[in-house]
């Protein structure tokens, strides 16, 4: 079987900061787009993925918490209680987390990829999956949920992680 691994945009990149458009149509595309997704998202290991992060304006995202993958097309976050602070991390950005203080239960509204509309609360993991995702989708970071100190320290360490020290020139991050 012939796998496409599409490439997950990092920090830095303008895709990752543009709010998504809703699909106003479910077509054999997204479906191929979704299974690429859900391939780059096991293979990088992650919990999630959303377009944005794999360059395409598209308002979906796939997930996985251990009970297999699954897509959310058009999501939106229409609740949220409580607080729960907890270690998380972005495949867009590689090798980094922080603990971050989101809602620990949502009610997420979206439809699946036979376009049924789809209903679900969800706690702990997979609410702050949602979260996050949805996030991205909206155009928002990781680093825009940290503090100002965690913010600050945050962009230091991206600074010399995209710093190729023997050249002064912007490399890749490590």
């Amino acid at each position: 079987m012939f796998v496409t691994h599409l490439g997950i945009r990092i920090f830095g990149d303008p895709v990752l900061r543009n709010a998504t458009p809703d699909i106003s149509e479910i077509d054999s595309s997204l479906v191929r787009l979704v299974g690429d997704m859900i391939d780059t998202m096991h293979d990088a290991p992650g919990v999630g993925l959303a377009a944005t992060q794999v360059g395409v304006q598209k308002r979906v995202f796939v997930y996985d918490v251990g009970d297999g993958a699954k897509a959310v097309v058009n999501p939106r976050i229409s609740e949220a209680r409580g607080e729960w602070t907890y270690e998380e991390g972005c495949l867009s950005l590689p090798g980094l987390s922080w603990s971050i203080t989101r809602p620990n239960e949502v009610h997420l509204e979206g439809m699946d990829l036979d376009g049924k509309e789809i209903s679900i609360d969800a706690g702990d993991l997979l609410g702050r999956v949602f979260q996050h995702e949805v996030d991205h989708l909206d155009g928002v970071l990781l680093l825009e949920r940290l503090d100002e100190d965690q913010r600050k320290e945050a962009m230091r360490v991206l600074r010399e992680m995209t710093l190729d020290p023997l050249s002064g020139r912007r490399g890749a991050p490590a």
